[in-house]
């Protein structure tokens, strides 16, 4: 196994060629996923996903019995960035996927927000539901919002590296680590902050102020998923630089990027017992007062959960090899 130096550029438009790959054993890869680029489709017109450039790149590795070709042990939106793992096997989609169920795996995100944000640490514990307001079905909202639909508890742990200006408009950069996994987690948390992600034409501020900035500024910087035959880690670069997008310019710096990266290195994955605490967040693990509490633990599973989980290992790991 071994990690693989990233060497396309985040400022050029997605391709089918400029796939850039982190990580990569036999049983898995770690790609940093363009913004803007869908992991798969179905659609006929989507002319770019990752799973072509994947087919373009590793025709070899691409397996007949899926209907993608590749396993993706997980989810990133179309407009976020990052790291993304894919295995390469149905054994090791099912060793990931025991990962995730179990919430063994520690993921970190960079993100611009919009204004700067004071408290230097804190944990967003709002609750995330479905939101049911006609034109507004296909997002989510939080607890107490009109027309939102089940919420579920939600934790994130934020860290703010920096303060600076965007296109001339105050900035945080931020660290996030879900210790949840509710779709449009970050963004919809840092939206009830009122610090949208800048870019973000779904959370961020009206008034088309979100359509200037060229994508929306989420990127999956960190990934850990501790299997049982190898832990596969990768870290991708950061995006967020003067030298890669000229808009951004940071003027004061809170906590360094690289600091809290070895926290997260260093951390002991937690061991395999569902309902267990999470993986440790930087806000948990660097010194410092007005650390938050540990994040509870993980209801029983559901039957409906179960069903949901059945279902994914017969789509994706079918059964696995004796």
């Amino acid at each position: 196994m071994r990690a693989v130096r990233s060497t396309a550029s985040t400022m050029e438009p997605g391709s089918v060629e400029n796939l850039s790959i982190v990580y990569q054993s036999r049983d898995f890869l770690v790609v940093n996923k363009h913004w803007d680029v869908r992991i798969d489709s179905k659609l006929w017109r989507e002319t770019l996903t990752l799973q072509k450039q994947l087919r373009h790149r590793f025709p070899e590795l691409a397996d007949p019995d899926t209907y993608y070709g590749f396993r993706f042990c997980h989810q990133l939106d179309f407009s976020t960035s990052g790291a993304l793992c894919v295995a390469l096997n149905k054994a090791a989609a099912g060793s990931a996927y025991r990962c995730f169920k179990e919430r063994r795996v520690t993921k970190a995100y960079l993100a611009l927000v919009r204004g700067y944000i004071q408290e230097s640490r804190m944990t967003i514990s709002y609750a995330i539901g479905r939101n049911s307001t006609e034109g507004r079905t296909h997002t989510m909202c939080i607890e107490g919002t009109q027309g939102c639909e089940n919420p579920k508890p939600s934790l994130t742990e934020l860290v703010v590296l920096e303060h600076g200006l965007y296109a001339g408009d105050p900035v945080s950069k931020v660290l996030l680590q879900p210790l949840t996994g509710r779709t449009h987690q970050l963004r919809v948390h840092c939206s009830a902050l009122s610090h949208p992600i800048v870019g973000d034409l779904t959370y961020g501020q009206a008034s088309g102020r979100e359509d200037q900035p060229f994508r929306m500024m989420l990127h999956a910087l960190y990934l850990r998923i501790p299997t049982e035959a190898e832990c596969v880690e990768a870290c991708t670069p950061d995006p967020f630089v003067p030298t890669l997008d000229a808009c951004w310019s940071p003027h004061t710096l809170v906590q360094p990027l690289d600091q809290l990266v070895q926290v997260l290195r260093a951390a002991h994955d937690p061991k395999p017992t569902e309902g267990g605490p999470g993986p440790c967040s930087p806000s948990m693990c660097l010194p410092g007062p007005g650390r938050p509490p540990p994040p509870p633990a993980s209801p029983t599973e559901t039957e409906a959960q179960r069903a949901s989980c059945l279902q994914w290992l017969s789509e994706w790991t079918l059964e696995l090899d004796n």
